[in-house]
């Protein structure tokens, strides 16, 4: 299983996210690989079995710039067999709460096999580990119902 998580943090939040995410991961003996968005090879999409993007949101609920790059890849070289999800974190105070997950969210649906979204006020809390060990489940559970059905 080969899973890839791709992200860009601002403020260090959705830094803090995508490392919690990476430890469900790996205590479900499962290895993911981790890119800075600006150190991922585009090339790589073709390989992987799954890929969780992790971003901020940038002004009025847009996808930052360095994202931008990944984003234009998913629709150009679009694989409905990857297995996708998105997270991010936000602040709800702005009237687009997580807006680059919600645009990533919408194109990925069309583009890949999405699995999961999850939104984090702020940074991830206590609170929030329960949605983040499902957000974990479901990319887990598509991927082995992915493999599974290639067998059969």
């Amino acid at each position: 299983m080969t899973i890839a998580i791709v992200y860009a943090s601002n403020t260090g939040n959705t830094e803090d996210l995508v490392h919690l995410l990476q430890g469900l991961f790996s205590e479900k003996q499962i290895a993911v690989s981790m890119y800075p968005v600006e150190e991922f090879p585009i090339s790589e999409l073709g390989r992987l079995d799954a890929i969780v993007v992790g971003t901020y949101t940038w002004g009025n609920g847009n996808i930052p710039d360095e994202m931008l790059p990944l984003y234009r890849a998913f629709e150009h070289y679009g694989r409905k067999d990857l297995v996708t999800g998105v997270a991010g974190t936000g602040d709800s105070g702005y009237p687009s709460f997580c807006g680059a997950v919600d645009e990533f969210r919408n194109m990925l649906f069309v583009q890949s096999n999405l699995a999961a979204t999850l939104k984090i006020e702020v940074r991830p809390q206590g609170k929030d580990l329960d949605r983040c060990r499902k957000f974990v489940d479901l990319i887990v559970e598509r991927v082995c119902k992915k493999m599974f059905s290639k067998l059969t």
